[in-house]
């Protein structure tokens, strides 16, 4: 057997093929999961771009009330992953429909693609300062790419073990962020860090903090059923990923917020969004933070853009290898654009108008419209509750452009005081469970079954048409 048949064999002997999984992971599992996977350096860079936007302390409660709402969302979307056993994309096939579903799926690639190749060039980026440091070599494109390399090898060979590893990689992670807080805070007060001068000009509100941190929250939630689905009971998955995701996405921010202004206090040059800045003052001990939460969260990334393909479509025969090695190749390539990082702010606004009405629709659909149940023709290739017209609910899709459509025009067109995502999120949850009350009057009643292997004992039982 050929090198190429042995890994194919393997690789699809891990993919569960779509179908409904049987969670076995306590709440302390999820937890350190979640705890691990937002531990990375995107998130923290985040931080260190609301200040002087605004003072230290707005910026910090932004970050706050904006990780409690998206955690919201998130958690919301990922309880249906442990209640059906499914990952994300499949769940969005019982708003959308059977085919309706790709577009959803469609948009998941392109920004896991989007999150990979921006987590790649920060580690290359890094590693590149690093390596320029000591010997006078710089060639970030390079590093970038052979950061990527390592992260799909891992993807189509590890990241099992990865996903095993990754809680242990968050207790050495949280040790050096420690080191790093203990470090700021002792060479300056809480009174220095918030004497910084807030310089609007930067265009920065804390809205738009707000808007950008529940962005992040928004970012996760394409992959919250996809790690919930293995939670032991809805309870241990929604407890577990919440604690865990608030936990670390706060930690992991305003370790980025306290190292920026920690730059700024100490009279250096200071360049938001640049790993460079924070690893030049902390040393190697951040940069190391950095690779490493890179290679763990990354190999993730893209192994859950390679099932959301192999996955798309009810009876597909793509194989888990092939998809990988393509999809592989494009996000190596996609290392490449340096220039993506100037943009992040811009990639996270568009994350937020592609995503925020699809979960609105997603929770409005699951939770109201099905009453809390989805039944067995959900995984049928034709026909079933799911069909729609033709296989598309053109009521979701319809609904979902104009939600993007406005979350965009709110953002850029006429910004509103209240930003874009919670306006948003609100239209498109009203819409939709307008025009789809009557398809929950008409299934009312129906008799029911559980649809996955592992519905737990606290979770609602699922119709059966």
């Amino acid at each position: 057997m050929s090198l190429y048949s042995r890994l194919n064999s393997h690789t699809q002997a891990q993919s569960d093929g779509g179908k409904p999984v049987k969670g076995t992971y306590s709440l302390a599992r999820i937890g350190m999961i979640w705890l691990a996977a937002n531990l990375v350096v995107t998130t923290l860079l985040t931080g260190t771009l609301f200040v002087p936007g605004v003072d230290f302390a707005t910026a910090f409660l932004m970050i706050v009330l904006g990780t409690l709402g998206g955690a919201v969302v998130l958690t919301a979307i990922g309880a249906i992953g442990t209640r059906t056993g499914l990952p994300t994309m499949a769940i969005t096939r019982g708003a959308f429909g059977t085919r309706g579903s790709l577009l959803p799926v469609a948009a998941n690639v392109i920004v896991l693609m989007g999150w990979s190749w921006v987590q790649a060039m920060l580690a290359g980026v890094t590693v590149n300062f690093l390596v320029n440091s000591a010997t006078g070599y710089s060639n970030p494109i390079l590093f970038s790419v052979l950061c990527q390399t390592i992260v799909v090898i891992l993807a189509i060979l590890g990241h099992e073990g990865i996903s095993k590893i990754e809680p242990w990689l968050a207790v050495l992670i949280l040790a050096i962020i420690a080191w790093v807080f203990v470090t700021a805070f002792t060479a300056f007060d809480l009174g220095d860090f918030q004497s910084v001068t807030p310089d609007p000009d930067l265009g920065f509100t804390p809205i738009i903090v707000l808007d950008i941190v529940i962005a992040t929250a928004v970012s996760w939630t394409v992959l919250s059923a996809d790690f919930n689905r293995f939670a032991r009971t809805t309870k241990a998955g929604v407890i577990g990923s919440g604690i865990g995701y608030t936990v670390s996405t706060i930690t992991a921010m305003t370790l980025g917020l306290t190292a920026f202004v920690y730059v700024l206090l100490s009279g250096d040059e200071a360049a938001a969004f640049d790993p460079t800045t924070i690893v030049a003052a902390f040393g190697a001990p951040l940069a190391i933070v950095i690779f490493l939460s890179v290679m763990a969260t990354n190999t993730m990334v893209v192994y859950g853009m390679v099932t959301s393909v192999v996955n798309a479509k009810v009876g597909s025969r793509l194989q888990f290898l092939p998809t990988a090695l393509v999809l592989g190749a494009i996000s190596i390539i996609g290392a490449t654009w340096l220039q993506l990082l100037n943009q992040f702010t811009d990639f996270l606004v568009v994350i937020g108008a592609f995503f925020v009405p699809v979960f609105a629709i997603m929770i409005v659909d699951y939770y109201i419209v099905k009453r809390r149940a989805y039944t067995k023709d959900i995984l049928e290739a034709r026909g079933g509750r799911y069909w729609y017209t033709a296989g598309v609910n053109w009521f979701a899709v319809i609904i979902w452009v104009i939600g993007a459509s406005m979350s965009y025009v709110w953002a850029y067109v006429w910004p509103l005081p209240i930003g874009a995502t919670i306006p948003a999120f609100v239209l498109t949850f009203v819409l939709y469970l307008a025009v789809m009350l009557p398809e929950r009057n008409r299934h009312e009643g129906v008799p029911s079954q559980h649809l996955a292997e592992n519905a737990d004992k606290d979770a609602a039982p699922v119709h059966t048409a």
